[in-house]
C-alpha cells in the first residue's frame, strides 16, 4: 500500500511540472503575439540586412560546423547550453537603441524598446522581436524545472524565461550576452544636415580572398570590405564546403565604396592588376573553380563598364592569353568565416598569388 501512495505522489509532482511548463509555453506565445505591434515584423529590412525570420529557413549544421563558425564561448553557450557568469556580459548593461540578433545565424531576437534592468546579471527582456524569432522548450537540467529560450532560427541556446517580469506580459527572458549580436540603430538626421555620403557595392572573385582583400582595402574611397562565397548553388556553405570545388562557389570580396571617392571604373583597373585574369579556375599555386576570375555585377551600368574594361584589357596587348574572367549578375554574398576577415591584417605578410 506504501508504494502505492509513493507513486500517486511522483505521479502528481511530474504532472505539477508539465502543467508548469505547458503554462509558460501559452504565456511565451502571448508574449510574442503582444510585441508584433510595436513593429518587430511591420518594418521591412534594411537592403543587405538579413530577412527576417518568417521568410529565412531554419539552419542545420553539424557540431564539427559549428565549432568552426562560432568561437569557443559562443560554441559553449549556443550548442553545449552553457552559462556566462553574472555581471560580466557585455550586454548587460547595454543602454543603446537597436535589436538585438542570434550571434550564430542573425536571426532578429529582441529590441532594445523590451529591455528592462532585472538586477539578475543578464541582459533582460520581457518580449521577444517577434513570433518567430525565438522558442521556448522545457529543461529539466540540474534538478530545476524551467523553460530554456533557444532561436528559432539555428537552435542556439540562448538563455531562460521566466514568470516573474513586468506587464504587460509579465515575463523575464533572461540571456546570455555571449551569444547576442547588438545592431545600434541609425540616429535620425536633424533637419538641414548634410546628406550621409552615397555608398555603392561591388564584388570581385580573383582567387584567394586574402590578399583580393588586402589589395581593395588599400584603396581610397573603399569603406568596408568582406570576404565571402557567392556564385554556386550551397546555402550557407563553409570553408571547407567551398574547399571541396563542389558548391560551385568562388572566393569573393565584396566592397563597399564611396563614389565621390573612388570610381567603378578604378576598382576594375585595381582588380585586373591584383591577379592573371587569364588563368582558368585557379590562381597562382590555388586550383579549383572556388578560385575563378569573376565580376559579379550589381546593375546594368556595372555590367557594361565590365565589358568595356575587359575588352580594352584583351586589345591592349599586356597578356598574349586571352582574358578568362567571367562577368556575371550578383548573387547571394555568404560572408566568410570571422577568421578569414582582414586575414593580412590580422596575420600580416603577403598572401596567396599577390
Amino acid at each position: 500500500m506504501s508504494h502505492r501512495w509513493e507513486y500517486l505522489a511522483l505521479a502528481a509532482v511530474l504532472g505539477g511540472a508539465l502543467l508548469f511548463v505547458g503554462l509558460m509555453q501559452g504565456r511565451l506565445e502571448s508574449a510574442q503575439g503582444r510585441a508584433a505591434p510595436r513593429g518587430a515584423e511591420a518594418q521591412a529590412p534594411e537592403k543587405g540586412a538579413p530577412a527576417m525570420a518568417e521568410t529565412q529557413d531554419q539552419i542545420t549544421r553539424s557540431d564539427a560546423e559549428w565549432k568552426k563558425l562560432l568561437t569557443p564561448e559562443q560554441y559553449r553557450i549556443a550548442r553545449e547550453k552553457g552559462t556566462e557568469r553574472p555581471f560580466t556580459g557585455k550586454y548587460y548593461l547595454n543602454t543603446e537603441t537597436g535589436t538585438y540578433h542570434c550571434a550564430a545565424c542573425g536571426q532578429e531576437l529582441f529590441k532594445s524598446d523590451a529591455k528592462f534592468d532585472a538586477g539578475c546579471g543578464w541582459p533582460s527582456f520581457w518580449a521577444p522581436a517577434g513570433k518567430a524569432s525565438v522558442e521556448a522548450k522545457p529543461d529539466a537540467a540540474h534538478g530545476m524545472d524551467r523553460t530554456e529560450v533557444v532561436c528559432r532560427r539555428c537552435g542556439a541556446h540562448l538563455g531562460h524565461v521566466f514568470d516573474d517580469g513586468p506587464a504587460p506580459t509579465g515575463l523575464r527572458y533572461c540571456i546570455n550576452s555571449g551569444i547576442l549580436d547588438f545592431r545600434k540603430a541609425q540616429a535620425a538626421r536633424p533637419a538641414g544636415a548634410e546628406q550621409p555620403a552615397k555608398r555603392e557595392q561591388a564584388t570581385f572573385a580573383a582567387g584567394c580572398f586574402w590578399g583580393v582583400e588586402a589589395g581593395f582595402r588599400k584603396l581610397p574611397g573603399v569603406v568596408e570590405t568582406a570576404v565571402g562565397y557567392t556564385g554556386g548553388r550551397t546555402e550557407h556553405p563553409t570553408y571547407e564546403d567551398v574547399c571541396t570545388d563542389r558548391t560551385g562557389h568562388a572566393e569573393a570580396v565584396e566592397v563597399v565604396y564611396d563614389p565621390a571617392k573612388l570610381s567603378y571604373g578604378q576598382l576594375l583597373d585595381a582588380f585586373w592588376k591584383m591577379h592573371d585574369p587569364t588563368q582558368v579556375n585557379r590562381q597562382g599555386p590555388d586550383h579549383g573553380s572556388q578560385y575563378r576570375s569573376v565580376i559579379f555585377c550589381h546593375d546594368q551600368a556595372q555590367q557594361q563598364a565590365a565589358e568595356v574594361s575587359k575588352q580594352k584589357l584583351g586589345q591592349s596587348g599586356r597578356f598574349q592569353r586571352p582574358i578568362a574572367t567571367a562577368i556575371e549578375p550578383a548573387a547571394t554574398f555568404w560572408k566568410a568565416e570571422e577568421y578569414h576577415q582582414r586575414y593580412v591584417e590580422k596575420h600580416g605578410g603577403a598572401a596567396c598569388h599577390l
